[in-house]
């Protein structure tokens, strides 16, 4: 009797398509395939068979392709990602099915050199370096060769032309060679190893008997410098023995390259890596190895979290309060939550590590959801840093800086001691704002309604949504004036230009994320200042987490107040996360650290809390505030977001959709209003906020109401986020 496939295919569809299954082909569920979709062959993935009687006019599954099937919990996780966020089914397979793309799956060749017997026909003092570098004729790569002799590259490209050395093909370095989980290290403190034996000890494939085992997620919650990361280093150490998978998700690959480091020390070797970087035939092998099991340990961003793992046990979830993890585009899903639910249907644990974690988990640990696991001290005994406030109303800068005279004398001393200070302002460029003393006119971006953001360094006008970049003109566009054009506030790059007048001297480094250079010149910076080779760091909040900086004793925040006037229900939380990250980065080595806060509101409650030291205040005051207004995670929010290329089309729509909303008791519905961002890439855009009690069943309620609701038509589109992390 013949087989009918369901097959899911990985476009915007909500439903697989039904193949007939050939009698020469032996089909399982979550096979990947291949199936003709109406004049060409797409791929898919088996998601039913069921037997049919007679004769049927589908169309017959053309065949199965080499690749790992997907296993049931990864396609349950696909089911519930759907459901949850409300995606096409489709969508959300097509984060999991990430097959290599033909035209970029070339990995580039190793090749190395060594030297041969032939003699350089025009001998130089450059070239008589690399001959001395390479005497031991052993295999180098040209670039590791020229750093030895000191050299440049052109000088081993010579050589390799005249003979003198020998290019040779070397096999592709391994993307996941296996971890050691007792490779020497640095003994733990009392508190770690007591955290290691709280953490480890409950999870469930060390108890074979169900009864002694306890699978709920847990939260790691430990002060900057306690070494949280060494704690859930024993955890991976402990999956690793057991011969199972581990999954470390980082919020942002900036973070990436220190940290496998940090696992080159406990290991031995580095982990895998994941991330938007990694491409090509190296991509398709980690895959491979990933599904075969081999690649025990994968680094990688969030959408790490979607492959095809053999025998996972253990997913752990860095800085796991940080926005990063939320996917803003496309499926709107967060990464956390989503690792939480992966751990359950894959029956492994799931680790929250953070030093200041989201409300959300907070609660879900006070409440017994979560295990909670704390290391409340620094390890070995150092203290946290000093913090204290500056009242910008009463220690105001001079006409046309931004550092406050407490703040550079506090610098000053600091750089005479032999030590680093860090100055942190979360605002990439030069000033946010441009515009003409003359006549008034402001340079805003003609694709989204925001101004344009000088980077003086580039000498460009840049719209940090949609990346559209004017050269910055001599003369107004506007009136024609020439020299009036002003810079209106500071950006990290005119913090630089200040704090460069003031210690002329000094050695100063800037990190911001749109620097040039890309990951491989910010990885270079970053080593450079926890070596000690830089005096003063400038930099935005890529600073503000999971570095280790020994010789760093002084933070200085510039803007304490940035994140407080916004309407975002989350402002506060975010505001006393980010502070107390950065002001965690000093006193990390030997010396004791402090940090100094600009701020106009230091009676502000966030400012207040962080000042104290006491963030169990902070937590307190925010989920009593949280439960008071029904916001998560005592209620749910879920965002509508109309838009299109004109705004009346987009306002038509979102208030058609308003009067089709009805909601019922429980449920709250407000808008349409105008987006905070209300053009961003040339769409208009407008916002509709369902608020519910926690016991509504939201998916079913939005489900009914975009049903019931007008439909798309023309260009508008309509794009719902569940449990909204941005409000713009």
């Amino acid at each position: 009797m013949p087989f009918v496939a369901e097959i899911l295919i990985p476009l915007a569809l909500d439903a697989p398509y039904s193949y007939v299954v050939p009698g020469t082909l032996d089909l399982s569920v979550g096979d990947v395939v291949q199936v003709p979709l109406g004049p060409r062959e797409i791929v898919g993935v088996v998601w039913g068979l069921a037997e049919t009687a007679g004769g049927s006019n589908l169309r017959p599954v053309t065949g199965r392709l080499p690749y790992a099937p997907l296993s049931e919990p990864l396609r349950s996780l696909v089911d519930w990602i759907a459901r949850y966020t409300l995606a096409p089914k489709g969508s959300a397979l097509a984060m999991v099915l990430r097959l290599p793309d033909e035209a970029a799956a070339a990995e580039t060749a190793r090749v190395a050199v060594r030297l041969t017997d032939k003699q350089p026909t025009r001998p130089t003092a450059a070239r008589a370096k690399v001959l001395t570098a390479a005497a031991d004729r052993a295999l180098r790569g040209k670039s590791a060769l020229a750093k030895e002799a000191g050299v440049s590259l052109s000088v081993v490209d010579g050589l390799i032309d005249d003979g003198v050395l020998e290019a040779v093909a070397v096999e592709p370095e391994p993307v996941a060679p296996p971890p050691d989980p007792d490779f020497p290290r640095t003994p733990l403190s009392p508190a770690q190893a007591e955290a290691v034996t709280e953490l480890v000890e409950p999870f469930p494939w060390l108890h074979p008997e169900a009864e002694a085992a306890d699978n709920r997620p847990i939260l790691l919650e430990g002060v900057t410098g306690s070494g949280k990361t060494e704690v859930y280093f024993e955890a991976v150490a402990a999956c690793i023995r057991t011969g199972r998978q581990a999954l470390i998700l980082m919020p942002e690959i900036a973070l990436t390259a220190q940290f496998l480091d940090r696992f080159a020390q406990r290991f031995g070797v580095r982990p895998a890596a994941w991330h938007s970087g990694v491409g090509g035939k190296r991509r398709e092998r980690l895959r491979a190895a990933v599904a075969a099991g081999e690649a025990l340990v994968v680094v990688g961003a969030r959408s790490a979290l979607f492959l095809p793992f053999a025998r996972l046990g253990l997913i752990v979830v860095d800085e796991e309060h940080e926005a990063a993890y939320k996917q803003e585009d496309g499926v709107h899903y967060h990464a956390r939550d989503m690792a939480v639910v992966r751990g359950r249907l894959e029956g492994c644990p799931v680790v929250l590590a953070s030093a200041t974690p989201s409300i959300e988990t907070r609660v879900n640990a006070a409440r017994g959801r979560y295990r909670h696991v704390l290391l409340p001290e620094r390890f070995g005994g150092r203290r946290l840093p000093d913090i204290a406030a500056i009242d910008m109303r009463k220690d105001q800068p001079e006409r046309g800086r931004f550092l406050s005279p407490p703040l550079v004398n506090a610098v000053k001393h600091t750089l005479e001691r032999g030590e680093q200070a860090l100055l942190f302002l979360n605002r990439r460029g030069y000033a946010p704002l441009t515009l003409c003393r003359a006549c008034g006119h402001r340079y805003q971006c003609k694709n989204c309604s925001t101004w344009l953001v000088e980077h003086r360094f580039r000498r460009a006008l840049v719209c940090h949504q949609c990346g559209y970049t004017e050269r910055r003109p001599d003369a107004c566009t506007e009136c024609g004036t020439f020299d009036n054009l002003t810079a209106c506030g500071p950006g990290v790059e005119r913090i630089a230009e200040e704090a460069a007048g003031l210690f002329p001297d000094r050695r100063i480094v800037v990190l911001s994320s749109d620097f040039p250079g890309g990951a491989d010149r910010l990885r270079q910076e970053l080593e450079a200042v926890a070596a000690g080779e830089c005096d003063l760091v400038i930099g935005t909040q890529l600073v503000a987490k999971g570095h280790n900086f020994p010789s760093l004793t002084l933070v200085g925040v510039l803007d304490a107040d940035i994140g407080l006037t916004s309407g975002d229900p989350r402002a506060a939380e975010r505001t006393f996360q980010l502070l107390q990250q950065v002001t965690g980065r000093a006193g990390r080595g030997d010396k004791p650290g402090r940090a100094l806060v600009q701020t106009y509101q230091p009676e502000h409650p966030v400012i207040a809390s962080l000042l104290s030291g006491d963030a169990e205040r902070f937590y307190q005051e925010e989920i009593q505030a949280r439960e008071a207004a029904g916001l998560p995670p005592f209620g749910r929010l879920a965002a509508l977001i109309v838009s299109a290329a004109e705004r009346e089309v987009a306002e038509a729509h979102g208030q058609a959709l308003a009067r089709a909303a009805d909601p019922p008791e429980g449920v709250m519905v407000l808008g349409p209003a105008e987006a905070p961002l209300a053009l961003v890439r040339g769409r208009y855009r407008f916002r509709l906020l369902v608020k519910t009690e926690r016991n509504v069943d939201m998916q079913a309620y939005l489900r009914a109401w975009i049903a019931r609701g007008p439909k798309v038509r023309g260009n508008v589109k309509v794009a719902i986020d569940v449990d909204p992390q941005s409000f713009l």
